[in-house]
């Protein structure tokens, strides 16, 4: 064994030593963001369901949806396992890391998306089908797709509304008006909210080499900002359309709104300003952006 490989293995053992098994598979599943986004589909799910809402079908539907959800975020890792290793924020996953084998990431991502979409088939065919679609989308579209041009973007906020529609289809077992109006807040959300991580992780993208951003030239600009502020616009009027159609109360829309315009605000910051701060700002009002929004949604169904 040459001295590269023996610093090598040293350091592989004393990943392996950091990182218990459970740590590597929450990292491989993405645990925080897969429990965003199951929490988006049974805020859905009670949207639709309100007073039927079913708590076993919603146990049902949350394992169902972190285990499809996970399924495409190891895939994705497999994918990006040489570009994750140069990246500062990701060259500790298990892949990258040394921690775990590309097979055995790969036999969890299959396992993983058999019982997941087994589980979402036993609400009806939609929602398998639209838990299918969320992960080879995700996996096999928009993963090779972010070294090509920021399109991936739009693309990825596909399968990244996905799961508000699964949530409302486990309960009414159709695609009504309703659930494409939560599909386009969700996919309207993401891209403000990946726009201000993304200029924090400028550097990383840059390195590894992902045309993720709205630059010219791969140099760091306000179009980063401008482009957080236009397309946050959409979601103002999105939400009012429940209320015109009647099935939103005045006070929950007057909420949804203000709610829209500060966020629209700080996109706009982002593009005035153009530093960390006002990225982060962004960043942390996205996060609770959409649990904020789907909650008043449950309550405007009231009538409130």
């Amino acid at each position: 064994m040459n001295k590269q490989a023996q610093v090598h293995a040293i350091q592989a053992g004393a990943q392996a030593e950091k990182y218990s098994a459970w740590d590597d598979f929450k990292l491989l599943v993405k645990f925080r963001l897969n429990v965003t986004v199951v929490m988006s589909s049974l805020l859905a799910y009670a949207i639709v369901a309100q007073s039927a809402f079913n708590i076993y079908a919603a146990a049902v539907l949350a394992l169902g949806g972190f285990l499809v959800t996970g399924s495409a975020n190891a895939l994705n890792q497999v994918l990006e396992k040489d570009f994750d290793g140069l990246m500062t924020r990701t060259k500790n996953r298990p892949i990258p890391g040394g921690r775990m084998q590309v097979s055995k990431a790969v036999l969890l991502a299959g396992m993983m998306a058999l019982v997941g979409i087994t589980l979402l088939a036993l609400f009806n065919p939609i929602s398998a089908l639209l838990g299918t679609t969320a992960l080879v989308t995700y996996a096999f579209v928009y993963t090779p797709f972010k070294r090509f041009s920021p399109i991936a973007i739009w693309i990825g906020a596909i399968p990244g509304a996905l799961p508000v529609l699964i949530g409302t289809t486990a309960f009414q077992g159709e695609i009504t008006a309703l659930a494409l109006v939560l599909f386009a807040v969700q996919f309207f959300w993401q891209l403000p909210h990946f726009w201000a991580i993304g200029w924090m992780s400028y550097d990383d993208y840059k390195l590894a080499g992902y045309l993720l951003l709205p630059v010219k030239d791969q140099v760091r600009d306000n179009r980063i900002g401008l482009s957080a502020f236009i397309w946050s616009l959409p979601l103002i009027l999105i939400c009012l359309i429940p209320f015109v159609y009647g099935s939103m109360g005045v006070f929950t829309t007057l909420m949804i709104l203000a709610i829209n315009i500060l966020y629209a605000m700080r996109g706009w910051n982002l593009y005035k300003l153009g530093d960390t701060v006002s990225a982060k700002k962004l960043m942390y009002f996205s996060f609770a952006y959409l649990p904020l929004v789907l909650i008043l949604f449950i309550i405007g169904q009231n009538g409130i």
